[in-house]
C-alpha cells in the first residue's frame, strides 16, 4: 500500500512583480522523514516555507499538509504544523515559559493541556532550569533551543525548520542537531532548509537542491554524490595557470572539476588510471561530498 505524503506540493508558483521566486515546483515528503532543502540565497527556500505555513499565498498550484489544503483549510493545516523560523521572533521581556505558553495558546493547544505542553517543550529545549528566565538574558544558543522547543509545543506531525542553526558555533549547532535528530527518530516529518553540508548529511533522509525557484536534483546524499560527482576526488593546489591546465586535461578525459581559490578538485576519478592523475601533478585523494554536488549543479558555494 502506497504511503500518502505528509506534505504535498503540486505545481506551485509564486511571483513578486516580475521576479519568479518559486517556479512550478512539485514536491512530496513522506511521513516520518527529514527532507533537507539546499540552495543558494534567493533560490526560493524561505518563500516556499512561507507558502506551506499560509503566510504567503501561491499564485498557482496546491499545497497540503496531512491532506489539509493550505489555501482553503489554513487553520487545520497550521494545527498540525510546527515552525522554527530563521529570524528570532520571541518576546525578549517575557520568560521562556511565558513565550511557550503564548505560542501554545496561539496554536490552540487545549487549555487543560498547555502546562504539560510547555513543560515538554522546555524539556525538549533543555531549558527546564531556565524556564522563568527572561529571554533577553538567554544566550544565542539557548534562544535557538527555545525556538526549536516552541516548534514542538503543539505536538505537530510536520515541522518546518528554516536555517535552524545559522550563525551558531559548532558546539551549539551539535547540541541542536541532537534535538532535531531525536524529533526525527520519534516519527515527526521534518522539512529543513540549511546552508551547512554536515547538517544536511547527518540529519536528512532525502535532499532537494533548489535553484531559481525549482528543484534541480533530489535524492539521498549518497545517491546525489554517486549520480553527479562519483565517489572519489583528487585535489591539486597551484597557480591559476596550473589549475587551468588541469581543468582542460580533466575535461578532455570526461571528468568534472570544482575550483576553490588556489585548488581544484577533479571529481569521479575512481575509474581513472593513477598514472594519468599523477602526470598532472601532486595531489591528495578524498571522498566526494554533497558540497561538490551543490557547486556542480548551482555554480555557487554553500556558505551561510
Amino acid at each position: 500500500m502506497l504511503q500518502r505524503p505528509a506534505l504535498s506540493i503540486r505545481g506551485v508558483t509564486k511571483r513578486f512583480g516580475d521576479f519568479v521566486a518559486v517556479n512550478d515546483l512539485s514536491l512530496d515528503v513522506l511521513p516520518g522523514t527529514c527532507l533537507g532543502l539546499l540552495g543558494p540565497n534567493g533560490a526560493g527556500k524561505t518563500t516556499l516555507m512561507r507558502m506551506i505555513t499560509g503566510q504567503t499565498r501561491a499564485a498557482s498550484g496546491d499545497i497540503s499538509v496531512l491532506e489539509h489544503d493550505v489555501a482553503s483549510d489554513t487553520r487545520a493545516a497550521r494545527r498540525v504544523l510546527g515552525v522554527c523560523p530563521q529570524q528570532d521572533n520571541m518576546d525578549d521581556q517575557q520568560t521562556a515559559r511565558e513565550n511557550l505558553a503564548l505560542w501554545a495558546a496561539l496554536c490552540r493547544v487545549p487549555r487543560a493541556q498547555r502546562r504539560d505542553a510547555v513543560d515538554a517543550a522546555l524539556q525538549t529545549a533543555q531549558l527546564t532550569d531556565r524556564a522563568n528566565e527572561r529571554v533577553t538574558n538567554l544566550s544565542g544558543g539557548m534562544r535557538r533551543r527555545l525556538l526549536l522547543g516552541r516548534a514542538f509545543v503543539n505536538s505537530p506531525k510536520v515541522v518546518l525548520l528554516d536555517e535552524p542553526t545559522v550563525g551558531l558555533d559548532p558546539q551549539v549547532r551539535s547540541d541542536l542537531w541532537m534535538i532535531i535528530d531525536r524529533m526525527r527518530r520519534s516519527g515527526v516529518t521534518i522539512v529543513m532548509s540549511t546552508h551547512y553540508i554536515e547538517e544536511a548529511e547527518r540529519l536528512a533522509d532525502d535532499i532537494a537542491i533548489m535553484n531559481h525557484g525549482r528543484v534541480i536534483a533530489r535524492g539521498t546524499p549518497s545517491e546525489l554524490r554517486r549520480l553527479h560527482a562519483g565517489s572519489e576526488a583528487v585535489e591539486y593546489v597551484g597557480t591559476a595557470t596550473t589549475l587551468d591546465e588541469i581543468a582542460e586535461k580533466a575535461t578532455a578525459v570526461g571528468l568534472r572539476t570544482r575550483r576553490a581559490g588556489l585548488s581544484i578538485s577533479v571529481l569521479g576519478v575512481e575509474s581513472t588510471p593513477a598514472a594519468t592523475l599523477d602526470s598532472w601533478g601532486r595531489h591528495s585523494r578524498r571522498a566526494t561530498n554533497l558540497e561538490d554536488v551543490f557547486v556542480l549543479l548551482t555554480g555557487e558555494s554553500l556558505d551561510a
